[in-house]
């Protein structure tokens, strides 16, 4: 596992990618290597289902999962926004990933918050771990045009999709952490999910059976 900071040849080509991205065509919400995935449209779980978090004074830190094992389980409308959020970026996403020689690369949207006037924060900051293995962003694609400043005022917020060499687990488990805080929530998660995945399954079934002709 790499565990080298963000080259900051990736962040370029994640700014300049940016500036010229096209919608491409649909490839997802984002990257996950199972086959058997939950049809969005049949969801009822809203973005914060998906978020961990983790803050102090002056920074708020959100992490959602842009992993379509997890993202087909949201309601369409909140489904709907993160897909049209990643093909909005996905040239600058493929430009970083390339770069990096990563093929299906894992995505996070990440989203500051500030919580005290110029309230400061380090993108590179963030990582994932996973059975003890560091998972530091290959790449960030920004998606609020202030992202790079690096300095937030109280209630502001920026955004950005980061790309890690891997799919993130969302199906077994992982922690977020960010400047010595961290979160172990995602196990708490996972009853909720399997429940609404069962939940996906049972109204895709009953959608067929109503729309087979008789």
């Amino acid at each position: 596992m790499r565990t080298t900071r963000l080259p900051t040849l990736l962040l370029l080509l994640a700014l300049a990618g940016t500036a010229a991205a096209a919608p491409a065509c649909a490839q997802g919400t984002g990257q996950a290597a199972d086959d058997a995935l939950p049809p969005p449209g049949y969801g009822s779980l809203r973005q914060d289902d998906l978020a961990l978090r983790v803050r102090n004074d002056e920074i708020e830190v959100r992490v959602v999962p842009l992993d379509l094992r997890v993202t087909s389980l949201l309601a369409r409308d909140s489904y709907e926004s993160l897909h049209s959020l990643v093909q909005s970026r996905r040239r600058a996403i493929d430009s970083v990933a390339s770069a990096a020689g990563i093929s299906r690369p894992g995505l996070a949207l990440v989203t500051f918050f500030g919580q005290q006037p110029g309230a400061r924060y380090d993108p590179q900051n963030l990582t994932l771990l996973v059975r003890n293995r560091v998972y530091r962003p290959l790449g960030i694609v920004p998606f609020t045009p202030r992202f790079t400043s690096q300095q937030l005022e109280v209630r502001e917020q920026v955004s950005a999709i980061y790309l890690f060499e891997e799919s993130i687990p969302v199906t077994d488990d992982f922690s977020l952490s960010y400047a010595g805080l961290s979160s172990e929530n995602w196990s708490k998660k996972q009853p909720t999910l399997d429940r609404e995945r069962a939940r996906v399954a049972s109204r895709a079934r009953v959608q067929r059976a109503d729309s087979t002709p008789r």
